[in-house]
């Protein structure tokens, strides 16, 4: 079968399927391209909005992927406000909620993950929000004033970056979080007290190592009751507790599921001409030697196209470094490097100052790095995560020594 008469379908229209889209276009192929998701609007980058998007900076064109007219321009066929109900890997077809059934020769799945649901008392009262498209962020930007109370349940990175957004509104806002700190889950203690700190100056109320007991209100929010017996006001409860991937599609087809749908380093599943990329994929990575899911915009970023070129034949291994960013306040950040375990944190510059680095380092060796308003040191990171070498953290941690010369061969 000649390339021009395949049938290629993407089955969700989100940042790492319309890459992809683009990506098969651009590597040559000229048989039919079909990008299916549920969602009214063309495909959008997610990360805006929690931030510009939904403070007003940025209008939905700024979080596109691609302009109104690219996939009519490039020979797409976008489906939006379509659901594939079913996926046969034997007869290689998708079927969609209207019954209509597509064949196709090379199946992605790119359908990316769903916030994770509170269950407590009052959780389906009005004004519990959730933040994952933009029709969410437009709900809770009209939400948002500065009269309004708002408490966000979770301070990872949706929770945190909601509440920054929403002082720098104007509202009130009150954070609450079963662990020690914001974002200790991949950052740890010593880094997440920076951001605890960051939000504290910013007035924000914290309750830290509580959960929620229940949200009080007869059909709408007014309180927050936390395990301690505090209850908060509130006129808006933004829930921020995780997203988990969405492969019950993947499952029903048969394709191996482990905390996502499992993938090889090629980002294939286990059937054969079907690949999955972005926040539903549990990829295999050569460089750490085990399987990662990554909730990131970079992971869908490149994904995608790296997929792309894998259902086109190419020998492509998904190696990249593991990357997302953040902005919260006046405190931008970039974090590389993959660390669920760490016995050593070193700071280079003062975290105080607000422009810092800050390296995660296992057995001597840097695991994952931020650089936190330091704008020039990307590509030393980079170096040195790829350098898997034993460090001295003393020079680690000195400004004096070149970042670059700590990248040696790599360890024995």
């Amino acid at each position: 079968m000649s390339r021009a008469t395949q049938t290629f379908v993407i089955v969700g229209a989100s940042l790492a399927g319309a890459k992809a889209a683009e990506t098969l276009r651009a590597e040559g192929f000229d048989g039919r391209v079909v990008l299916i998701g549920d969602e009214a609007r063309r495909p959008y980058e997610r990360p805006p909005l929690s931030k510009e998007y939904l403070r007003g900076e940025k209008d939905f064109d700024a979080a596109a992927v691609h302009p109104a007219g690219y996939y009519d321009e490039h020979d797409i066929e976008l489906r939006t406000s379509t659901t594939v109900t079913a996926v046969d890997p034997g007869e290689r077809s998708a079927t969609l909620a209207s019954g209509e059934q597509i064949a196709w020769d090379r199946l992605l799945v790119a359908t990316g993950a769903a916030p994770r649901r509170l269950s407590v008392p009052g959780a389906d009262l009005l004004g519990v929000l959730y933040l994952r498209s933009v029709e969410d962020a437009d709900i809770l930007r009209q939400a948002i004033s500065p009269s309004a109370q708002v408490v966000v349940i979770g301070a990872g990175w949706i929770g945190a970056e909601v509440a920054a957004s929403a002082r720098q509104l104007g509202a009130g806002v009150a954070m609450v979080e079963l662990a020690a700190v914001p974002l200790e889950r991949v950052l740890g203690v010593e880094v997440g007290a920076i951001y605890r700190d960051l939000h504290a100056s910013h007035g924000v109320d914290l309750h830290f190592g509580v959960g929620v007991e229940a949200i009080i209100g007869s059909t709408v929010v007014e309180a927050v009751r936390l395990s301690d017996g505090t209850v908060l006001p509130a006129t808006t409860v933004v829930v921020g507790v995780g997203v988990a991937p969405r492969a019950e599609l993947a499952e029903a087809a048969g394709m191996a599921v482990d905390n996502a749908i499992v993938v090889d380093e090629h980002l294939e599943t286990s059937v054969p001409g079907i690949f999955a990329a972005g926040d539903v994929a549990n990829a295999f990575h050569p460089r750490y030697g085990t399987r990662i899911r990554l909730e990131h915009w970079s992971a869908a970023l490149n994904q995608g196209p790296a997929a792309a070129r894998a259902m086109l034949g190419q020998d492509v291994v998904y190696d990249r470094t593991p990357y997302f960013f953040s902005d919260q306040y006046d405190l931008g950040m970039e974090y590389r490097g993959w660390a669920p375990g760490f016995d050593q944190v070193v700071f280079r510059g003062d975290p105080t100052s607000g422009a810092f680095l800050c390296f995660w380092l296992r057995h001597g060796k840097v695991t994952a790095a931020m650089n936190a308003n330091v704008w020039d040191a990307g590509d030393a990171i980079e170096a040195l995560l790829r350098a898997d070498r034993l460090v001295d953290p003393a020079r680690l941690g000195d400004p004096e020594i070149d970042l670059t010369g700590l990248a040696g061969p790599p360890a024995e």
